[in-house]
C-alpha cells in the first residue's frame, strides 16, 4: 500500500506508508499533532502530502480502515452503516475532485443533503485538509441541517445560543440570576445547559427541576440539559426527573469513549429512555453531544491518527443518534492541542464544515483557555467567520467568562452582535416568545427592550430566596 501513496518532486520521492500517515502529514499545523509525532516535517512536506492526498480516490476510505475494523466499534459503525446509494453520486471522485465538486455552484443544499449519508467522516476530514478557510465557510454555508425539540434549530437566517449559567458552587440563586440575565439578552433558544460543579445524580435532579420550573413558569419554548455523564442522565430519567436532552462528550475511537465511560449501546439506551418521555413539542431530537480536537490524544486512544481526523470520526458517532445539537468546544482542551488563535480558528472552521457536511446540527463553543496564545479578538474573528458559515448556535455566558470551568468563551452580548451584523434571528418559536414577553421586538430590527419586563423584574427582586 505504501507504494500507492507517493509523490515525486525532481529527484526526491515522498512515500507515505498508509492512508492514516498521509492524512496526518497533510493536516495544517497544530500543536497536538506535533505532540503526537505525526505532523509533517516541514511546510514543503505538508504541501506534498496535500498534493498526494488530493489524488486519492474516495473509494480508498471504504477499503482501508484508519482504525482496524475488528478493534473499534466506531469503525464498524462507519463502515456498516455507509449509504452506498448516496455515495454513488460522488464515488468516482478523488479527494481533490471532491473539493471541486463541493465548491461547484450546481451542488446545492439539496444535493449536499442527498449525498451526506454516503460521506464517511474520514472523507470529510480528508477534503477539509486541502481546503482554504474560505472554502470551508462557503461549503458549510450551503449545508442546511434543521432539528427540533421545543424550538427549531438550524433554519437559514437564524442563529441560536446555548445559555450556559454555570456556577462554581452550583448556587441556585447564582444560576437563576444568570438564566434570567441571559433570557433578557435573547439567549437560550438552543438549550439552557448547566455544567454541574458537583456531578452526581442527586445534584443533576436538583438542577433539572430548577430549569424545568423556570421554563414552565415563563412558558419558554426551549429545552434544558444538565451536562452530566450519560449514565447519570439515565438514572435521572428512571427517578422521574424532567429530562429534556441527554448529554455526552464523545470521541472518535472506541478507546476514547471507553475512557469516558460509555459505548454506543449506552448512548442507544439513553436515547430510547429520553424519547419515551415525549417532552418535545416541535421535534424529537433528544441528544446533545460535545466534542473537541485533542480528546483522543489526551486519552492515548488516537491510534496514531491526527487529531482532526479523530474529531471527524466523533461526528460519525453523533450522526447515529440524530442529535438536536452538536457542539465542538474548539479551544477548551488547551494549547497542547491548539496552540494559538490561528490554530483555534482553523480547527473551528474545519469542525463546523465536517459536521455540517455529515448532516449534523453543528454549533461551536468559540473559546480558549488563559494559557493559550489567544485573546478575545481571535475569538471575535472566529465567531464572525462561523456566523458567515451558517453555524447553528454559539454559547452565551455572562461576561464571556465561565467562572466554573475557568475558560473564556462568548457572551450574551456576542450573540447580539452576531445576530445584528448578519441580520440573523433567534429560533422562530423563541423569537415569538421574546416579543410576547416584551424582551425583544420582532420588527426586523430585533432591538432589546429598554426596560426589564415587569414579570422578570419581580423575579430578580425575589432572588435571595428561591425563585
Amino acid at each position: 500500500m505504501g507504494q500507492r501513496y507517493r509523490h515525486q518532486v525532481g529527484s526526491q520521492t515522498y512515500l507515505f506508508k498508509n492512508l492514516a500517515q498521509l492524512m496526518a502529514k497533510a493536516t495544517p499545523l497544530r500543536s497536538g499533532d506535533c505532540l503526537a509525532g505525526v505532523i509533517a516535517e516541514s511546510e514543503q512536506a505538508r504541501a506534498i502530502a496535500q498534493l498526494t492526498l488530493a489524488e486519492v480516490p474516495l473509494t480508498d476510505f471504504l477499503n482501508e480502515a484508519l482504525v482496524p475494523y475488528e478493534d473499534d466499534e466506531i469503525t464498524r459503525l462507519i463502515m456498516d452503516e455507509h449509504n452506498k446509494q448516496a455515495f454513488a453520486t460522488i464515488g468516482h471522485l478523488t479527494v481533490g475532485d471532491f473539493r471541486n465538486w463541493l465548491l461547484n455552484d450546481h451542488v446545492t443544499s439539496d444535493v449536499l443533503a442527498s449525498v451526506s449519508g454516503g460521506i464517511t467522516p474520514e472523507m470529510a476530514a480528508a477534503v477539509s485538509k486541502i481546503m482554504r478557510n474560505q472554502d470551508l465557510i462557503l461549503v458549510a454555508k450551503k449545508c442546511h441541517v434543521t432539528t427540533g425539540f421545543r424550538s427549531t434549530i438550524g433554519l437559514t437566517g437564524h442563529l441560536s445560543t446555548r445559555l450556559q449559567p454555570n456556577h462554581p458552587t452550583d448556587d441556585i440563586n447564582g444560576i437563576a440570576a444568570s438564566m434570567l440575565d441571559g433570557l433578557l439578552y435573547g439567549n437560550g433558544d438552543a438549550v439552557i445547559g448547566i455544567n454541574p460543579a458537583t456531578d452526581n445524580v442527586a445534584q443533576a435532579i436538583n438542577l433539572l427541576h430548577l430549569m424545568d420550573d423556570v421554563i414552565s413558569q415563563y412558558q419558554i419554548p426551549t429545552q434544558s440539559c444538565v451536562l452530566t455523564h450519560v449514565t447519570n442522565t439515565i438514572e435521572c430519567i428512571e427517578a422521574g426527573a424532567p429530562v429534556d436532552l441527554v448529554f455526552q462528550s464523545i470521541g472518535g475511537t472506541q478507546a476514547t469513549n471507553a475512557s469516558f465511560g460509555f459505548d454506543l449501546a449506552t448512548l442507544a439506551e439513553a436515547q430510547s429512555a429520553a424519547l419515551s418521555l415525549n417532552r418535545g413539542t416541535v421535534g424529537s431530537n433528544v441528544m446533545y453531544f460535545e466534542t473537541g480536537q485533542g480528546s483522543a490524544l489526551s486519552a492515548n486512544a488516537h491510534h496514531g491518527l491526527d487529531q482532526q481526523t479523530c474529531e471527524a470520526r466523533a461526528y460519525g458517532v453523533a450522526r447515529k443518534f440524530n442529535p438536536l445539537i452538536v457542539n465542538t468546544v474548539v479551544g477548551f482542551i488547551g494549547p497542547e492541542y491548539l496552540f494559538d488563535g490561528k490554530q483555534i480558528t482553523r480547527a473551528g472552521l474545519e469542525d463546523h464544515f465536517c459536521g455540517k457536511l455529515l448532516g449534523l446540527p453543528m454549533g461551536c463553543d468559540v473559546c480558549y483557555t488563559n494559557h493559550a496564545e489567544a485573546d478575545q479578538n481571535d475569538m471575535d474573528n472566529l465567531l464572525t467567520l462561523l456566523g458567515v458559515a451558517g453555524c447553528s448556535f454559539i454559547m452565551g455566558i455572562p461576561g464571556s467568562d465561565d467562572i466554573m470551568l475557568n475558560y473564556q468563551t462568548t457572551s450574551f452580548h456576542d450573540a447580539l452582535y452576531l445576530r445584528r451584523v448578519l441580520g440573523a434571528r433567534p429560533a422562530p418559536e423563541f423569537e415569538q416568545w421574546l416579543d410576547k414577553m416584551q424582551i425583544m421586538k420582532s420588527d426586523g430590527q430585533h432591538l432589546l427592550s429598554s426596560n426589564v419586563p415587569d414579570v422578570f423584574a419581580r423575579a430578580l427582586h425575589a432572588i435571595g430566596g428561591i425563585l
